[in-house]
Formats: structure tokens, sequence, C-alpha cells
């Protein structure tokens, strides 16, 4: 079994840039990506639907980083009203917009004879239709700066291979990849990149309480490496698609795994 790599320093990777988190609360891949953004010098806006939470992550962050470079504020992406205060927010206390990472998705297992049209709907509203509306305000106000940006979505490798129980999720994820390569073409005229990461399995919180030990013990073994992925190993991939160093990528799916996609 391969250890556990050493955490990756900062570099600056994106010093002066500002950027706004979806699902940024707790200890998932939204909450190791907006320290990693700050880590690389950015200012970052943390947003989530679980108002508590993300209260108790931005005084962490702004305690380790200045209360001038975290800002929070609760948003449902299920809600366009919120989606817009969101952006707008963004807007008013950063003046611009360079990075968006759309991480907000919801999982869940039921066989698809077994599954009911509520089950279906909110799982493709929350991770594919929030997607899709936080996408679409990024870039409106992207295209009306005229200063370029980068969009970041969180896939799965479920969207591209098949997983017993797993039929919402994974068409869900599927259309997150088919979202971001119709949106790259279209935000490519304005000097906007748009790309996604797919992990594979990146363990957290959340998905222990959501997840037997006998599927995590299955997914794990696996994983070529013989363990899971930390929440911020994903997290540097998002901040290499969000910095200057994928400048030529849009349109793309990073597999974040050690196993074939």
């Amino acid at each position: 079994m391969t250890t556990e790599p050493a955490y990756v320093p900062g570099h600056a990777l994106l010093a002066g840039r500002t950027a706004v988190v979806t699902a940024a609360a707790g200890a998932g891949i939204g909450g190791a990506t907006a320290r990693r953004l700050l880590e690389e010098g950015a200012d970052v806006l943390v947003s989530d639907a679980h108002a508590r939470r993300l209260k108790e992550t931005q005084a962490r962050l702004a305690d380790e980083f200045g209360a001038d470079r975290v800002t929070a504020l609760a948003c449902d992406v299920t809600d366009e009203g919120q989606v817009g205060a969101l952006f707008d927010l963004a807007a008013e206390r950063h003046g611009r917009l360079d990075v968006v990472v759309n991480n907000a998705g919801l999982g869940g297992t039921a066989d698809l004879a077994d599954m009911s049209d509520e089950q279906w709907g909110r799982v493709l509203d929350v991770t594919l239709g929030g997607t899709f509306r936080c996408t679409r305000a990024a870039l409106r106000r992207m295209r009306a700066d005229k200063s370029g940006g980068v969009i970041v979505n969180n896939a799965s490798v479920i969207g591209w291979r098949a997983q017993k129980g797993q039929s919402h999720y994974a068409a869900a994820k599927a259309g997150v990849m088919a979202l971001t390569r119709c949106a790259a073409l279209e935000a490519a005229e304005y000097g906007v990149r748009v790309n996604a990461v797919a992990p594979s399995l990146a363990m957290h919180p959340h998905l222990v309480k959501v997840t037997t030990p006998e599927l995590l013990a299955e997914l794990t073994s696996k994983e070529a490496f013989g363990r899971h992925a930390e929440p911020w190993e994903v997290a540097n991939t998002i901040v290499f698609l969000a910095s200057g160093y994928s400048s030529y990528l849009t349109g793309e799916v990073l597999s974040v795994s050690s196993q074939h996609a």
C-alpha cells in the first residue's frame, strides 16, 4: 500500500485573484478547495446550503488567512434568487470574478426500479441543475467583465462508469461533463475557460455516513495506490485548472483517480 503523500505548500499561483466556491463548508472537497485557493493567494467567497457549518468554516478560515480575504453567504443552488445573490455579492465584495468552483452536489443510493420521482429529481436538480445555474451566473458576469475567468465543475468518474444504485447520480454527473464541454465552446470567445474534475474516491466524513464500510472497502481495493484520495489532492487538481498552468485547457474533464476511469 502506498503511503499518503506530503501536503503540498502554496506557490502563489492565484495571487490577486478572487474565487467563489459552492458547498465549501465542512471537510470535503469544497472545504479543501477553499483552503487551497487561499493558500495560493486568492480571496475567496465560500458558500453552502448549511448556514451554521458555513459560518464555522468562514470563522476558521478568516482566523487563519485574514477576515478581509474570506467572505461567506449561504446559498441553495436550486434557488435562482439565492444563486444571483451569491454572484452579486462576489462582484460587490471583490469587484471582479476570476474563479468559480461548482462543487455542490447530492448523492444517494436507490435501485432504479425502486427510485421515486422525488429522489431522481432532487439529485438532478442539485447536482446538475445547481451547476447549470451557477455556471450561467458566472458566465454572464465574466462575459460582461471581459476579463477572462475560469470555471471548474466537480463531476465524478461515475459519469463514465456504472455502479449499482447510482443511476440518478451517474446521470447527473455525466450531465455535468456534457455541460462543461458545451459551456466551454460558448465561453471561449470571451476568454473564459470551463473544465471539470472527475474524482474517483475522495474520503470525507459525509461519504462515510452515507456509504457502507463494505462498499468503501471494495472501492478502495480497486484504487492502484491501495488508498482513497484525500480531499486536498482533488483540490490540487482544481487549483491547477484555475491557474495559468492550464491556460490551453478548456472543455476538459480530468479524472482524479489512481485507476482507469
